[in-house]
């Protein structure tokens, strides 16, 4: 059961309302949905709605949010297998349960959706989403290796890994709010 409730619209102060229509209005809420932003009332489900308890540090948080998942390098597939080892080494079951749908959405298989679930690399043919998986595995481990460092910089720019250790830091500190405040 959750730790705190989810706020209706109608409750909302000015400052919450603007992060709320920044969420509910904003990339998030275009295209399909894979996983419901909001729930019958109006609430915010997953991490957004913790977010309204502080909107000045939730507006800056869900922006990073909508960057990672928009403006960065990465592929749709590397950017959710990416998400999934972070949300499978925090078992954090909301992370898992979106992105997984989101995953299959942008071509990941049940074999490669489970290796992951599991806890370990799945096979990827991709050198890209191979290095992005195994280097995601070392970022949530702790750190990376000179050994894997220099692996995934004979196919990744720095760019693409500066993009990818900011998506673990992310979806980490989503998996620990999600944790502490005990969302479904």
């Amino acid at each position: 059961m959750s730790r705190i409730r989810g706020l209706t619209p109608a409750e909302l102060t000015a400052e919450q309302s603007a992060l709320y229509e920044s969420i509910t209005g904003g990339p998030r809420a275009q295209g399909p949905q894979h996983f419901a932003l909001t729930a019958e009332d109006g609430a915010l489900n997953g991490p957004f709605n913790a977010l309204l308890l502080s909107p000045g540090l939730g507006t800056a948080v869900q922006e990073l949010g909508a960057a990672i998942r928009y403006r960065t390098a990465l592929s749709a597939r590397s950017r959710e297998i990416a998400i999934l080892i972070v949300a499978a080494h925090w078992h954090s079951a909301f992370e898992q349960h979106a992105h997984e749908a989101v995953g299959r959405a942008v071509g990941l298989n049940q074999a490669e959706l489970e290796a992951v679930r599991s806890g370990g690399l799945p096979v990827l043919s991709d050198p890209s989403e191979a290095a992005i998986a195994e280097l995601c595995r070392a970022l949530v481990d702790g750190d990376v290796s000179d050994e894997q460092w220099t692996r995934a910089r004979a196919v990744l720019s720095e760019s693409t890994i500066f993009d990818l250790t900011t998506l673990v830091g992310y979806y980490a500190l989503l998996a620990l709010q999600l944790r502490v405040f005990r969302v479904d």
